[in-house]
């Protein structure tokens, strides 16, 4: 009896480790893949060189669309923070998911992709900015920050537990990311990194090496930088504005000693400054002294006064980014060097596009381009040939099911997203013919009305509600910039049906209606 109980242990055992081996394995028979997501925060698809926009060089961002894929129509759903990584999480609309805004909470007991792939034998890691409150569940390690983290010194949770870190914060998440690759995850196991950084979101605070990057250019505005915002009522009321909005303090760094600049987030600023060490501060005072009394003693007005806000921002913002490239080659070279490129997914992304400049703004939230659409760019070997283009439009729903497809593990039926998957390899034609967006976040910073809409291929409709019932029609083969509202032209009365047709069929898609909209009423922050 005895010995037959020491056989089926034996049955038993062998019998595990054949399960577990399944579960290493992808439907196709080969070892399942490993997922690297590098996520920054407000980073424009402007701003990295690979795109062709001129403005800097962004060398290894570049790398992984030269070696892998660069989509031209990467979209998000929701163009803000905290309610773009619910959408990641999830491959669910924000109004399904319930994170419509920064302010509403988000119920980490609902599913997300890196919970079903840690229960299907990956190893989950979540390192640097989530911007949501709780414990991130779905990781077996976590690292992050809290809000939005601070440029200097900054507060990590590792686990739960928070610490202060010295020194920049885009390397320090670098460094964590692979300390945790290194010398904390189980080497036998695929994993899942979800790599974030908080650069370059405001306030654009670059690392002391890259503060003179540019220091010899002055940066031009777009065409459009003078916008008058005819036939646009929602965009002529926001307070995103670089001539009028952008604080010279919080904003633009000029924090001068003598205190003459008492402006409206000067305070904050004091408080983020207040946090570097001694050494920090003489290279951020050794830098922007000379600038700031150079400014005041300039006296600059008008136009001259927009187009030198113009140039700081753009500056600070680019130099940004400068250390998050850095942080992106470290990355790459550490999975060349390890043997692990060949089966490791690499996906380059910001969790929004972002304004420099077009229409005079800073920040996102409008539906227009260059909020609404957003960098991607995705490396994979085994099933990625170099230099693909993908012009299909995909939006950042599609992540959550595009992991599960890449891991072997069914997608469930409730997640909204599609995968991706066969279309970057080169397998598959049709796809979406209409992507659909939300904005809730009204009355709330910076004053962008709540409003829906959908994009085609050529054509954009959007409906602005909420304290105004206002709608747009844009026709993007001919006006690219989104300047002229056709809703109301006679020739697009055709479009304007069929877009209206359209704008329905996708809402009833994706459960979505006005009455939805009486849920998330707002919050004061």
């Amino acid at each position: 009896m005895k010995s037959r109980l020491i056989n089926l242990a034996i049955a038993f055992f062998w019998m595990l480790l054949g399960i577990n081996a399944f579960a290493q394995k992808s439907p196709e028979g080969g070892k399942k893949p490993n997922i690297v997501f590098i996520m920054s925060d407000d980073h424009a698809y402007q701003a990295i060189s690979a795109y062709g926009h001129g403005l800097n060089n962004t060398p290894n961002i570049d790398r992984i669309a030269k070696e892998g894929a660069i989509f031209m129509k990467g979209y998000v759903t929701n163009s803000i923070c905290a309610p773009s990584r619910a959408v990641m999480l999830t491959g669910k609309h924000s109004h399904i998911n319930g994170k419509v805004d920064n302010v509403h909470g988000f119920n980490w007991d609902q599913e997300n992709f890196a919970k079903t792939l840690q229960a299907n034998g990956y190893q989950t890691a979540l390192v640097g900015k989530i911007h949501m409150d709780g414990l991130p569940q779905g990781f077996d390690y976590s690292n992050v920050l809290p809000g939005q983290g601070q440029y200097y010194n900054p507060d990590f949770i590792e686990n739960g537990v928070t610490k202060r870190i010295e020194g920049y914060v885009t390397q320090i998440t670098t460094d964590i990311a692979l300390d945790w690759l290194k010398n904390k995850r189980d080497q036998d196991k695929p994993f899942v990194l979800l790599y974030h950084q908080k650069a370059p979101h405001r306030t654009w605070m670059p690392e002391e090496k890259y503060l003179r990057l540019f220091e010899d250019s002055t940066f031009s505005p777009p065409a459009n930088f003078f916008d008058d915002y005819q036939g646009r009522l929602a965009a002529a009321s926001q307070e995103m504005s670089i001539a009028k909005d952008m604080d010279l303090v919080y904003d633009l760094k000029m924090l001068d000693k003598e205190g003459v600049l008492q402006t409206n987030y000067r305070k904050s600023f004091e408080n983020m400054y207040k946090r570097m060490n001694e050494s920090q501060r003489k290279a951020w005072d050794d830098y922007y002294d000379p600038i700031i009394k150079e400014f005041m003693a300039a006296n600059l007005e008008g136009e001259e006064l927009a187009k030198w806000k113009f140039d700081r921002y753009l500056k600070d913002y680019l130099r940004t980014i400068q250390s998050v490239d850095d942080g992106v080659g470290q990355m790459l070279d550490y999975l060349d060097e390890n043997g692990l490129a060949e089966n490791t997914i690499v996906i380059y992304t910001s969790d929004q596009g972002f304004y420099l400049g077009e229409h005079g703004w800073f920040d996102k939230r409008f539906m227009y381009e260059e909020s609404f659409r957003t960098p991607l760019l995705m490396r994979f070997p085994k099933e990625i040939r170099p230099g693909t283009v993908i012009e299909e439009m995909v939006q950042n729903l599609d992540f959550a099911p595009s992991f599960l497809d890449y891991a072997g593990v069914p997608i469930s039926k409730d997640i909204q997203g599609e995968s991706f998957r066969d279309l970057v390899a080169g397998k598959q034609k049709k796809w979406r013919d209409a992507i659909y967006y939300t904005f809730y976040e009204y009355p709330g910073e910076h004053k962008v009305k709540r409003h829906y809409g959908i994009r085609t291929e050529r054509y954009k409709l959007i409906h602005f509600y909420h304290d105004i019932d206002s709608w747009e029609l844009y026709d993007l083969l001919e006006d690219p910039t989104e300047m002229k509202n056709l809703y109301n032209d006679p020739e697009y009365r055709k479009v304007q049906k069929q877009m209206h047709v359209k704008l329905k069929e996708v809402r009833a898609k994706y459960k979505d209606s006005t009455e939805m909209d009486k849920h998330y009423m707002p919050k004061t922050p």
